[in-house]
């Protein structure tokens, strides 16, 4: 079948993605596992938020699992890789609050109903944006199971555990400290807080001892919080304050009273070493606070207004410059200085977040963070690489309450109605007819909703029908494979563990790959900003879905960000060319010759069927342990090096002017190695590899995405395979003996060869058209002593001899190599100096050492090459 002569992407990415959907190839089937026909191998895909567009952290992300998916499911697994949508809350909400407000409307004004309408009719028309864009990229999600965090049985799903975990008192109400955003006036998770470096101020303020002996100086970034300081608190191991504690102090401008306290939290080296306490408005003076015992003050409103005098209604920053004047009038303020600090921001709006003390509905996590922190140290759930255990370990042995409601409308209400009659709260999946402690009917159902992360932690379970006991729950449930962003290991992996072992009794995935991030090529974060973002759209349009995919697997090392640009992205665009005119010459040299009948393998089938299997073997304990850059280089190596360097090259003259049963073989090997390596690399590649291979004569399914993975186990000739790479050196060493001396390429040569090695002097024999026709050699014998006028060069158990002495100027040749030698010699000993300099070793990055190690050995080797043929020269002069 005819190929077209330049691989172009846009004429059958689209097609194969449809064959492959209407075929149902990636649809998992639950009975087989559940009768035993097959073993299960299920994925979670991490849920996009609906207000989503496909940025290059989900390309990778989807790109490394579609990896493992298609390998497993090549492997005979019965597949189940579950898509879904995440309802992003607070995101979706200000979505539609600004479309609302080109009408010169809020929420308020259309009331809930109307508005929650609205929010599903945008998701209707938007909130599939990313699921198709993950389809353009190729990933084989069992699209007829797709969910989303709001659909039917999820809310189930989400009742259901919201009324257990109140039932055995592991969910409560109560006056915390949140973060809090006063424009989209909710509470806010630590992830939706955007820490950003600003420059701001440190006012040093005077509090007046109430002996009257004298002042305390505090420093705050913060001055208009003091109207709710309840101390003054210092390290108990400052001496310059252990005099004063237990005296009190008089607030500015307020005149309260508060003591001076001493607690370890405090930093002597911060400011004064003296730091006001206001525990309703910072969190670490809430820790404090309770530690002493100190009533919080809160004097603030949800909207970021002032509630106290003398400046109540005033917006807390003109509330900051008032308090700092009147401090200046009264003589109080002692200095400011410009101070560099970290301020958190509302990652929706922008709004710098609040910490408000507010009620709210808690889960208590310690007592269900034990199980999750076993399974980690023992390693029946695995962290890869390991290094991230680090970070789920400080946070899960640090953690607090886990504050799960949002003064937002989009999401799912808590369920809980509280009786207008007694004021008992009412838990309970249904809706509730009368308050179960005194019967009333006046019965309001609570406000808020839940944090989307309390949803989506329900997901490796909610997604196969609990709380219901269904075949997909018992088939694919616990999942095996989680790829996710360090960023959320404890904000969404942390918490699906404690929810998996709560809820069901088993893990909710074995292994969890934290990928890394992708950066630009200098190996910045990626912004709009900064211009630098790379749209992974554009890069599928501008050169193919595969090519992008094999990027990003190449470069994702464990460990290590990605540093992607564009020009990487090409780079490899060249690589899906070199597998198509491979492909398109195997097609079109193979065409018409029968392969029926023996095959009689020659040295250099069995050296790339050798090759083949080890790459196979390579691929599989690659992919086994997620080192994807591993396994997509030894792909690319064989396929580019091995298979279309060599094999092809040597397949030529048997082809061309073989016999019958030459051609056969040639072409049965070419044609089974081929399709062999479009099946390593459809799981990276799967476009270009499906449409080659529906073209092939051999192939052995209705698509290779459901084809058998190659064994590693059959045709491997390894004997014969060491002495071919013998051979592949005598090709590129003759190539270098005729480039060292200017001798065009084309020239032909006379080869003697001199060795006691029968073996491979079997092997030489009959690979000699193909020495002669890729080294352009006219004559190779064997002899006992190197002839008059040959340069030598040697490998192991054969010395190899090159006629050259009619077709150089031996005189001239050795002048212009001696000078390149000095030219070399100078480079190396230039590189030899610097990495001999100790100031270089030790300030230089690691990196640029490494590359001058690697270009001084390299020059090293040139050195002994050149000094060798100049001695050869000389003895032929």
């Amino acid at each position: 079948m005819e190929m077209e002569p330049t691989y172009n992407p846009s004429l059958f990415e689209d097609k194969w993605y449809r064959f492959w959907i209407e075929k149902g190839f990636f649809h998992a089937n639950e009975k087989k596992v559940l009768n035993g026909e097959r073993k299960k191998f299920s994925v979670v895909l991490p849920p996009p938020n609906v207000t989503g567009v496909l940025h290059v952290g989900h390309a990778l992300n989807s790109t490394l699992q579609d990896v493992i998916c298609r390998w497993k499911r090549m492997k005979g697994y019965e597949v189940c890789w579950i898509p879904g949508t995440d309802h992003a809350g607070i995101a979706t909400q200000w979505v539609v609050e600004r479309e609302l407000a080109k009408e010169g409307l809020t929420r308020h004004d259309v009331g809930r109903e109307e508005f929650l309408k609205r929010v599903w009719e945008w998701k209707e028309q938007y909130g599939n944006r990313i699921i198709n864009q993950l389809k353009k990229l190729g990933t084989s999600c069992d699209w007829e199971r797709e969910r989303f965090t709001m659909d039917e049985g999820f809310s189930k799903a989400v009742r259901r555990a919201f009324v257990t975990l109140y039932k055995e008192g592991l969910i409560y109400r109560g006056k915390r400290l949140i973060n809090w955003c006063p424009r989209c006036h909710t509470a806010l998770s630590d992830l939706e807080v955007e820490h950003e470096e600003e420059t701001g101020k440190l006012w040093y303020i005077r509090y007046p001892l109430v002996d009257g002996e004298g002042y305390i100086v505090v420093a705050t970034t913060r001055p208009e919080t003091l109207l709710g300081d309840v101390a003054v608190a210092v390290n108990p191991n400052d001496e310059r304050y252990k005099h004063l504690v237990g005296k009190k102090v008089r607030l500015p401008i307020v005149g309260r009273e508060i003591p001076v306290i001493a607690d370890e939290y405090v930093d002597p080296e911060f400011g004064t070493g003296a730091v006001k306490i206001t525990p309703a408005h910072d969190f670490n003076d809430f820790e404090v606070g309770n530690r002493h015992g100190l009533e919080p003050i809160q004097i603030m409103d949800d909207w970021g207004r002032i509630t106290v005098p003398p400046f109540k209604g005033m917006d807390r920053f003109e509330a900051r410059e008032a308090v700092v004047a009147l401090l200046k009038d009264e003589g109080l303020l002692e200095k400011e200085e410009v101070h560099v600090h970290s301020v958190g921001h509302c990652y929706r709006c922008k709004t710098v977040v609040e910490p408000y003390l507010s009620d709210q509905w808690f889960v208590k996590t310690k007592p269900l963070a034990e199980r999750a922190i076993e399974a980690v140290k023992s390693g029946e759930i695995k962290f890869i690489p390991k290094q991230w255990e680090n970070t789920f370990f400080d946070w899960m042995y640090n953690i607090r309450d886990w504050c799960i409601s949002r003064q937002i409308w989009w999401g799912h209400r808590i369920p809980a109605w509280y009786c207008l009659e007694c004021g008992h709260v009412n838990v309970s999946e249904e809706t509730p007819k009368r308050c179960e402690n005194c019967g009333s009917e006046s019965l309001k159902q609570d406000e808020d909703v839940l944090d989307t992360w309390f949803s989506s932690s329900l997901w490796p379970f909610g997604v196969f029908g609990w709380p219901e006991d269904t075949d997909d729950l018992k088939a694919f449930y616990p999942t095996d494979l989680l790829v996710t962003g360090f960023d959320i290991i404890f904000f969404w992996v942390a918490r699906m563990m404690m929810m998996g072992y709560h809820f069901t009794g088993k893990k909710p995935f074995s292994d969890v790959y934290v990928h890394a991030l992708v950066r630009d090529e200098k190996g910045q974060k990626m912004s709009k900003t900064r211009g630098n973002v790379i749209d992974p759209l554009e890069m599928v349009e501008k050169y193919g879905a595969d090519t992008l995919r094999f990027t990003l697997t190449a470069l994702a090392a464990q460990g290590r960000d990605i540093r992607l640009s564009e020009r990487i992205i090409e780079g490899y665009r060249h690589f899906a060319n070199k597998v198509w005119n491979v492909a398109r010459f195997v097609l079109s040299t193979t065409e018409g010759i029968s392969e029926i009948g023996e095959v009689s393998y020659s040295p250099e089938d069995r050296w790339i069927l050798t090759k083949l299997s080890e790459t196979i073997k390579r691929v599989d304990e690659e992919l086994s342990a997620y080192r994807f850059n591993e396994a997509a280089k030894a792909i690319y190596q064989f396929i580019w090096n091995e298979l279309a360097d060599w094999y092809v090259e040597f397949t030529k003259y048997r082809l061309y002017r073989g016999s019958d049963e030459e051609k056969r073989t040639a072409a049965h090997t070419l044609l089974t190695v081929l399709r062999d390596s479009l099946k390593l690399l459809h799981p990276i590649m799967p476009f270009i590899t499906e449409e080659i291979y529906q073209k092939l004569p051999n192939r052995d399914a209705e698509s290779i995405s459901i084809s058998n993975w190659p064994s590693s186990e059959c045709c491997s000739f390894p004997e014969t395979a060491v002495l071919v790479e013998t051979v592949k050196e005598i090709i590129r060493g003759i190539r270098n003996v005729k480039a060292e001396l200017n001798i065009s390429p084309s020239t032909e040569v006379e080869v003697f060869l001199k060795t006691d090695n029968s073996d491979l002097l079997d092997v030489i024999e009959k690979m000699i058209p193909s020495i002669k026709q890729m080294a352009r050699v006219s004559k190779i014998k064997k002899v006992d002593e190197q002839p008059s006028g040959t340069i030598s060069f040697f490998l192991p158990g054969i010395e190899v001899y090159v006629n050259v002495g009619e077709l150089i100027d031996v005189g001239s040749e050795i002048e212009r190599l001696s000078q390149k030698l000095k030219k070399i010699e100078k480079e190396a000993e230039k590189l030899r100096r610097k990495l001999s300099n100790k100031n270089f070793l030790e300030r230089a990055p690691k990196e640029v050492v490494e590359k001058n190690r690697v270009e001084l050995s390299e020059l090293e080797e040139i050195l002994k090459k050149l000094e060798s043929t100049i001695e050869q020269l000389k003895n032929m002069a």
